[in-house]
């Protein structure tokens, strides 16, 4: 499933150094001549394709970035030192545009690709550039160029990492609204979602994964009944599926029964779809009294005869949903590192 991540973002390569006027003064040489130096260039502002990144949420938090400006000049034919570069880390696939014109600038295609989206202004000139044989003592010098400044916006057509499945009613839409920066729409009736809902979720600094939301399956899905199967071709790009569960449904119904039912959908609808990663998480938690929590849960695992994960949670009191988060970020890492062929980035910018 794709959906469009976008920022805005301000930068500003660093301003050139000024030139220097200045002149040698030493014992016994009266008319020593200029020896003002340079000014150093501005810091560039670069961008990387960055292969272990997949959104843009990053820019959200950091609008503004500048490189530094050259220094100024010195005497004793001393240019000033550059800038320092500044390199920005963004995913692969990131348009830039300029924010204000609408105009495509960059486009960011290979793994390690390295762009400059700013660059910084010259030096200006000290007096020694500007001595002849007709101005042996120049007073001259020229001021530092300014480095380029934008306004860029930042888009990306993201793939969903993960997927939710599970009835309506389940909690999906309360879980990817705890763990994420999506805000569903949530009632206390079925089919409240009627369309897919994406989140960024921010484990930590360039460190994030893409859930969906998607409307709740019902038995019949496969052949077309209820509105999640028009959906269901999207979690085939997915890199894990989370099977959500009521663990303690208010109708009486059995969630086994439930789980079964999604599980077999799944397996008619397609079976690479069926074999993916799926995880088991039981939500509502917090609908089951302490002293009945470990028994019902080790009943739901044993009727179900689930293999895999299972994650014990509620997401409406966000209890157990850090665990979660953590542990689908090193899945999809791990993933993300074996899907990635072997690149050559450029030692300057790791």
């Amino acid at each position: 499933m794709k959906f469009v991540d976008e920022a805005f973002i301000d930068i500003a390569a660093g301003d050139g150094g000024n030139g220097c006027v200045s002149f040698r003064h030493e014992k016994y040489k009266e008319f020593g001549g200029p020896n003002g130096g340079d000014g150093g260039r501005g810091g560039h502002v670069f961008a990387v394709a960055d292969p272990s990144l997949n959104t843009l949420v990053d820019f959200r938090f950091a609008r503004r970035h500048e490189a530094k400006r050259g220094q100024h000049g010195m005497g004793s034919d001393m240019f000033g030192a550059a800038g320092d570069d500044i390199t920005l880390k963004m995913p692969v696939g990131t348009i830039i545009t300029d924010a204000e014109t609408g105009e495509v600038l960059y486009e960011l295609l290979a793994p390690g690709e390295v762009i400059t989206i700013a660059k910084g202004g010259d030096g200006g000139f000290g007096n020694m550039r500007f001595k002849s044989a007709i101005n042996r003592a120049p007073r001259q010098k020229t001021p530092g160029w300014p480095g380029e400044k934008k306004s860029l916006k930042l888009e990306l057509k993201v793939l969903a990492d993960v997927g939710l499945l599970g009835m309506p009613n389940a909690g999906k839409s309360t879980l990817i609204s705890a763990i994420s920066n999506a805000r569903p729409r949530i009632a206390d009736y079925p089919f409240t979602t009627l369309h897919p809902n994406l989140g960024v979720v921010r484990v930590g600094p360039e460190q994030s994964f893409v859930v969906a939301d998607l409307p709740g399956l019902i038995e019949g899905a496969s052949e077309g009944a209820g509105l999640g199967h028009l959906f269901l071709r999207h979690l085939q790009r997915t890199r894990l599926l989370l099977h959500v569960v009521d663990i303690a449904p208010f109708d009486d119904a059995d969630p086994v029964a439930q789980a079964k039912a999604i599980v077999g959908e799944l397996k008619k609808y397609d079976a690479a779809l069926y074999e993916k990663p799926r995880w088991l998480v039981l939500n509502k938690l917090d609908m089951v009294p302490d002293d009945e929590r470990v028994a019902r849960v080790k009943d739901f695992v044993k009727r179900l005869r689930f293999k895999g994960p299972v994650f014990e949670i509620s997401a409406l009191t966000r209890e157990g949903c850090e665990p979660l988060v953590q542990a689908i970020y090193q899945h999809v890492k791990a993933q993300q590192v074996a899907e990635q062929p072997p690149t050559e980035i450029d030692p300057r910018f790791a």
